[in-house]
């Protein structure tokens, strides 16, 4: 069994916390099993992006559609990276952060979403990086962002948590296309 770090989950206020919790559990996923659609569902209901989740997720993930999505995805993480103020010593970090993006998308749309959701993870990693400095690295980080804007918190959270589909856990591909979506929406929606 593979266990998320549980320190993170204190920082999250109680009327999130059964909803957080249902998603990626502080004791890992009992038997192995992944989290499911539900779970994930709830959770962007949190997240304020509920109604273009369940819609996305209803449609044919290698559809028309969910194409024109995914551009709208690319194009708005394309901006935030640019917007983005840095040092000139991590200019380069917004570049190749800008690179792998393309890759994520084709590995999304081929539907190989083992792989997407570890880049995807590697992605926002990355990313707070950007947007938050040496303070994205931090064990209080949850808490630091929680602080700032509640959803904003939740979403770190959950993309700290993207390890916990890694090694030992027997995630389905609709489960993780669940959770994947979930990151893609909010992203997009920011």
């Amino acid at each position: 069994m593979y266990s998320c770090p549980p320190c993170a989950n204190m920082s999250i206020p109680g009327e999130y916390r059964k909803i957080a919790e249902a998603l990626f559990p502080p004791g890992g996923f009992s038997g192995a099993q992944g989290p499911d659609a539900v779970s994930a569902a709830a959770f962007a209901d949190v997240l304020g992006i509920g109604a273009d989740y369940r819609r996305l997720l209803a449609e044919n993930k290698s559809g028309k559609e969910m194409h024109r999505f995914l551009c709208h995805f690319q194009n708005n993480l394309d901006l935030l990276i640019q917007k983005t103020w840095v040092e000139k010593a991590d200019e380069g970090r917004k570049e190749k952060l800008q690179d792998r993006i393309p890759g994520f998308i084709a590995e999304t749309e081929q539907g190989n979403f083992e792989k997407a959701i570890r880049d995807f993870g590697a992605v926002l990693d990355e990313l707070a990086y950007l947007f938050f400095g040496a303070q994205s690295g931090q064990e209080d980080f949850t808490e630091y962002t929680m602080r700032i804007d509640i959803q904003m918190g939740l979403f770190w959270w959950y993309g700290g948590h993207l390890g916990c589909l890694g090694t030992g856990v027997k995630a389905g591909s609709d489960s993780l296309w669940a959770v994947l979506l979930v990151g893609i929406c909010y992203l997009t929606n920011f």
